[in-house]
């Protein structure tokens, strides 16, 4: 197979993906030690993860913008360097409130990579879905790798250096990305960032029903991934009563059927159509909550092998099949760019990542309320019903021509 140019950029994108998400992700297995460290609460540690999460969403606009005035790679390498830096600033924090701070601005940085290098690959890439789908499995591997490292960095050697893994990762990356990636041309170098910014440009682009027909999809899916996400191993754990270990594994495996099959999700995106391919996604996604759900009960009742296989194949199906359904943006997010012009594909599509991302972002604070009041069967089969939606769409658009 012969190497070309745009390999090493999807390559290296893919990279930077992971580290950003290392360092986001990094905090999460330490939080005790640090809760310990500052005397403070799980709560307050949890407002400055709360910050963290806000501000990579609210990344996603501007750093189109300053894409389209500096050029793509300027700002990856921003992205990346600023991780690594962020990172060690958190590591030697001397108060809790250098530590929020820079848990911050760690969600600042890191949200300036994803909208911009999706936009890099879409102008050197034909078949974007595949690109888009080996670029975003850096994401779920860093949600396989990253817990398991930290936890055990911190025993050894303490939270610090557990929390410094990503500066040690972005110093040789941001060298790589020096080298590998040639300066890009800004597409948009003269105009006023002040003009970038207006209302008016703003409104428009929300606005076209393409847009906002796809960005309802994006809402929906994202909301299903953070819930999923922020939950899965509590679900485990409350609902089937698995252990601790076992339901860490379980995750673990979910985020490998993401990373894997999310590749699969963008060639069939390429091939078959990016809202045939969603709906996969979606038929998928509801099959999977529900055998996760009820699957094992189900599947006893008609006989099939001992009642512990039946549980284990069930669950294990549910979760390749949710792992599946959550690569969903290796369809939709090209679903974006076809409706987007060239010039407005970096600020654009961050632009939407922003107002979908935050919008989306109570799926956590919504699907635990519901288990609270409810329990979990209903909190996952409010989920069901929310995919259920976005094929009910997709079917609507296809059968009266709506062309959204």
């Amino acid at each position: 197979m012969n190497w070309r140019y745009r390999d090493t950029v999807l390559t290296l994108c893919t990279v930077a993906l992971f580290v950003t998400m290392v360092g986001r992700l990094a905090i999460s297995p330490v939080v005790p030690d640090i809760a310990t460290e500052f005397e403070v609460s799980n709560a307050l540690i949890g407002l400055a993860l709360t910050g963290m999460w806000v501000a990579y969403a609210l990344t996603q606009f501007p750093s189109g913008v300053l894409a389209d005035r500096y050029g793509e790679r300027l700002v990856i390498l921003a992205s990346v360097g600023g991780t690594g830096l962020t990172g060690l600033v958190i590591a030697v924090a001397p108060t809790f409130g250098v530590f929020v701070l820079g848990t911050i601005l760690l969600g600042a940085v890191a949200g300036l990579h994803y909208s911009v290098a999706t936009a890099l690959l879409t102008r050197i890439y034909d078949d974007i879905g595949t690109a888009i789908g080996l670029h975003n499995a850096g994401a779920p591997i860093a949600g396989l790798v990253t817990p398991i490292a930290v936890a055990q960095i911190a025993v050894v050697y303490g939270w610090r250096p557990a929390i410094a893994v990503a500066a040690v990762l972005a110093l040789p990356l941001f060298v790589l990305i020096m080298r590998g990636i040639r300066p890009t041309e800004p597409r948009r170098p003269d105009q006023p960032m002040r003009e970038r910014l207006e209302l008016a440009p703003i409104l428009e682009l929300l606005s076209r029903p393409a847009i906002v027909f796809t960005g309802v999809i994006a809402i929906i899916s994202d909301f299903t991934w953070q819930a999923i996400a922020s939950f899965l191993p509590t679900f485990f754990v409350q609902y089937h009563g698995y252990s601790r270990t076992l339901a860490g594994t379980l995750f673990a495996a979910y985020f490998v059927a993401q990373g894997v099959l999310q590749i699969g999700v963008g060639v069939l995106a390429d091939r078959i159509g990016r809202d045939v391919t969603t709906a996969i996604c979606m038929v998928t996604g509801i099959v999977g909550l529900a055998l996760l759900v009820v699957g094992p009960e189900v599947v006893a009742s008609l006989g099939f092998g001992s009642e512990s296989a039946v549980e284990f194949g069930a669950i294990g199906a549910g979760i390749v099949l949710l792992g599946l359904s959550m690569g969903w943006s290796a369809a939709v997010f090209p679903r974006f760019m076809d409706h987007l012009s060239a010039a407005e594909q970096s600020s654009g599509f961050g632009l939407v990542r922003t107002v979908y991302m935050v919008v989306a972002a109570s799926g956590s604070v919504v699907v635990g309320l519901l288990a609270d009041l409810f329990g979990w069967a209903v909190s996952f089969g409010f989920l069901i019903a929310l995919l259920a939606v976005v094929c009910v769409l997709l079917v609507a658009n296809e059968v009266f021509g709506l062309e959204y």
